[in-house]
C-alpha cells in the first residue's frame, strides 16, 4: 500500500499540466453552503457582469475582494425585490452587515500571491485558475491550486519558480 501511495504521489508531483491553466481536480469538490444563493452563470454569464465589478482588487493587488452589499444593491434595489433572498440581502445592507460568504479558493498564509501580477501576464485570466465561472450556478473549487499545479503553470509560462518567489522564508 505504501509503495502504491508513494508512486501515486510521485506521479502527481512530477507530472506536467497541459496548457496555461491549472489542472482540473480529479475528484469533484462539493460547493460550500453559502449564506445566500448566488448564480455566477446569471450575473457574469447571462448579464455579462465583469469579475472586477463585484470583486475589486485594491492595491497592492494581492487579493480580489468579495462584494460589499452596496455592490449588490446597485441592481437589487429594483431587480427581484420580492425574492426572500434579496430581502435578506437588503436587510443586511440596511444594517451595514456583511454577507459572510464562505471561501471557495484559499491559499496558505505563507504563500505570496498577487492577482494583479498574474492578471497582467498574457493568457492568465480569472478562468485560468478558477475555471469557467460564467457557466456555474454555484461555485465550487474545480481547479487545483496545489504547489505542484502552480509550479507546472510557472514552468509553462516561463515564470520564476524558485521557493522564495512564492514562499515566506521561515
Amino acid at each position: 500500500m505504501r509503495v502504491l501511495l508513494c508512486g501515486l504521489f510521485a506521479s502527481l508531483l512530477f507530472s506536467q499540466a497541459p496548457g496555461p491553466q491549472l489542472p482540473d481536480i480529479k475528484y469533484a469538490r462539493r460547493a460550500p453552503d453559502q449564506p445566500l444563493p448566488f448564480s455566477h452563470k446569471q450575473h457574469a454569464g447571462t448579464n455579462g457582469t465583469p469579475c472586477k465589478q463585484c470583486h475589486p482588487m485594491p492595491d497592492p493587488g494581492d487579493f480580489m475582494e468579495l462584494p460589499a452589499t452596496s455592490v449588490c444593491m446597485g441592481c437589487h434595489t429594483a431587480i427581484k425585490t420580492d425574492s426572500p433572498h434579496i430581502k435578506a440581502l437588503t436587510a443586511a445592507h440596511a444594517e451595514s452587515r456583511k454577507i459572510e460568504w464562505k471561501p471557495v479558493y484559499k491559499i496558505p498564509d505563507y504563500v505570496f500571491f498577487n492577482h494583479k501580477k498574474h492578471n497582467a501576464l498574457a493568457g492568465v485570466n480569472c478562468e485560468s485558475c478558477h475555471g469557467p465561472v460564467k457557466e456555474r450556478e454555484v461555485m465550487r473549487r474545480e481547479k487545483e491550486i496545489s504547489m505542484q499545479a502552480c509550479m507546472d503553470c510557472h514552468r509553462q509560462m516561463q515564470a520564476k519558480n524558485d521557493c522564495r518567489f512564492c514562499h515566506d522564508p521561515r
